[in-house]
């Protein structure tokens, strides 16, 4: 059972609430239509009782607010527009991803798309679906968790009859299951034909909720529509004629060609073309809409039992239902994954780096460090860590652009365990992209100039960790950078900041002569750790700490910790505001 009971939107300028005192159910086992014209506050109501938009009110789905639900995919279904998925991304590989994010096995995605009837179409390209698949993937989207609730806004918009009815063939076997379906419509006819109950609204306000039979009786009336190219001359010959026999009748003119006779059958209406010549191309009855009734002229229900006759002041909205992914590190993995942009960064690094790590080691001048991370002076930073900062930009640029967590298109869920995914994955891909570029590097010189130029030094311990480190930090700031500005060009321009305005001011900073040092840390921490103490831990942790003595690698910590810090103050501020 689904129940709204009092929902009212916060007030417009100059404006009454677009939704205003609405209460009514959707029994399960049944189709629900919430019909109204554009801007009687349909897709209004629905967004409240999703406690998606501010408002007064409540929403129960099988007894329990949606803010109080662990699972919320697992109780309700959204469709409010298409799904808002990476265009490169397969239909697959979204379901799968979605799963994940639902915390549903990978198998449902499988079962979702035969489900819809997108069974073909596993391997197609978001941006290259038609209309009607795209429909049928945002209802398949809605069905992974199986939940017991479908809310659809407007399903059908722009879709074809045959397409129309296999929609509404799904949501009657979902009903007839024992779910919840709740859809909106602005077509009234759409509502009598495919609907158990339908409650109309009328300027925000319910009109009415029935059964779609006596919806049907009391909202709808019998017309005959007429298709001719001769429209006002059949016009005026059947309201002659009426008029002569004193039958009430009411012709409408539609698109030139279309006319709309009410309170005629089609005999009477072929007979008079007929007689007057008049060619007919369409001459059919049909059922459509009457005059809406004003709030109050049909018996809207009362209060439902034991909520009370007076409208509740709780907030609807004020807490939103968590969209965070239940299965976060297979979710940023099947996300990262899904798309040709992680491999075309992957590969465009390598292949730069190879190409400048040639060029440097042509001269002879530059040091082995610089060459193997094909990093030359007028690059702020080496091909492999830009990569890596793209890389990590993207995993929050893309939530921003494609918002497929949250069900209202908002703002993607700033939950800890999200973060630490995301972090997580563009760490491991910074690693292997800094082990591939170093070898790749490594390759190309000795195979233009030789082995025998190539001379491991001693230090590598700490040039490992230097360029491990730095493609990390790259990575990790271009997650928080894009997380707390809300844009893949905010993640680049965080992970730029480092090496242009950041390292210059603390070099002159650090210019000045050290009155302490930290050398010696390894031996004491050996002593401290006794027996246990491996002593080729000395060489990588003397390395760690060479690495963050310089410029660069204080700059980027100080860095990573305010956007760190930024990133959970934002996210503590908009969950005080939900």
């Amino acid at each position: 059972m689904l129940q709204a009971i009092g929902l009212t939107s916060n007030p417009r300028r100059d404006r009454p609430p677009a939704v205003d005192d609405l209460t009514f159910e959707a029994p399960p086992g049944a189709v629900t239509a919430l019909v109204g014209p554009p801007g009687a506050g349909k897709t209004t109501a629905l967004r409240l009782l999703l406690e998606l938009d501010p408002g007064r009110g409540l929403s129960y789905f099988r007894g329990r607010p949606l803010h109080r639900i662990a699972q919320p995919a697992r109780e309700v279904g959204i469709v409010l527009g298409d799904v808002p998925g990476h265009p490169s991304r397969t239909v697959r590989g979204q379901l799968r991803m979605l799963a994940a994010g639902a915390g549903v096995p990978v198998a449902r995605a499988d079962e979702a798309i035969r489900a819809v009837g997108l069974a073909g179409l596993e391997g197609r390209r978001l941006g290259s679906l038609p209309r009607g698949a795209e429909r049928r993937l945002a209802l398949a989207a809605a069905l992974l968790g199986e939940p017991h609730a479908l809310l659809l806004d407007d399903p059908g918009a722009g879709l074809s009859p045959e397409e129309r009815g296999r929609l509404h063939a799904l949501l009657r076997a979902h009903a007839d299951a024992g779910g919840t379906v709740l859809y909106t419509t602005r077509d009234a006819r759409d509502a009598a034909r495919n609907a158990d109950r339908v409650v109309t609204l009328d300027g925000g306000r319910l009109a009415a909720a029935q059964d779609a039979g006596e919806f049907a009786r009391t909202r709808l009336r019998p017309r005959v529509v007429v298709r001719t190219p001769q429209a006002a001359r059949l016009a005026a010959a059947v309201t002659q004629e009426a008029r002569a026999a004193r039958r009430p009748v009411e012709v409408v003119t539609e698109d030139g060609n279309l006319l709309l006779v009410y309170g005629g059958d089609c005999a009477q209406v072929g007979d008079t073309a007929f007689r007057h010549g008049v060619p007919v191309h369409r001459l059919a009855d049909e059922t459509g809409e009457s005059r809406p009734a004003g709030v109050g002229e049909e018996a809207a229900p009362g209060p439902l039992p034991g909520t009370g006759a007076a409208a509740p002041d709780r907030v609807a909205g004020a807490r939103r239902p968590v969209r965070s992914p239940l299965r976060p590190l297979r979710y940023e993995l099947r996300r990262i994954t899904g798309v040709p942009s992680t491999a075309l960064v992957l590969a465009g690094a390598l292949a730069v780096s190879a190409v400048l790590a040639v060029l440097l080691g042509r001269g002879g001048g530059t040091s082995l460090p610089a060459v193997l991370a094909a990093w030359p002076d007028l690059l702020p930073l080496p091909p492999a860590a830009l990569g890596a900062g793209l890389i990590g930009a993207l995993s929050f640029g893309e939530e921003y652009r494609y918002p497929a967590l949250a069900a209202g298109r908002g703002a993607v869920p700033r939950r800890l365990a999200l973060l630490l995914a995301k972090l997580a994955v563009s760490a491991a891909v910074a690693l292997v992209l800094g082990v591939l570029v170093a070898g790749a590097d490594l390759a190309a010189l000795r195979l233009f100039y030789g082995a025998d130029l190539i001379i491991v030094p001693d230090n590598w311990h700490a040039m490992t960790a230097s360029w491990l480190g730095l493609s990390v930090g790259c990575a990790w700031a271009g997650v928080l950078g894009a997380g707390v500005f809300r844009a893949a060009a905010a993640g680049v321009a965080a992970v730029l900041f480092v090496p242009v305005a950041f390292v210059p001011l603390l070099r002159q900073v650090m210019s000045g002569p050290a009155v302490r040092s930290v050398a010696g840390l390894p031996a004491r921490l050996g002593e401290f750790a006794g027996p246990r103490w491996a002593p080729p831990l000395d060489r990588w942790i003397a390395g760690a700490l060479e690495v963050v003595a310089q410029p660069a690698g204080v700059a980027l910590l100080l860095t990573l910790t305010v956007l760190l810090c930024a990133y959970l103050v934002t996210g503590v501020r908009r969950q005080a505001r939900w």
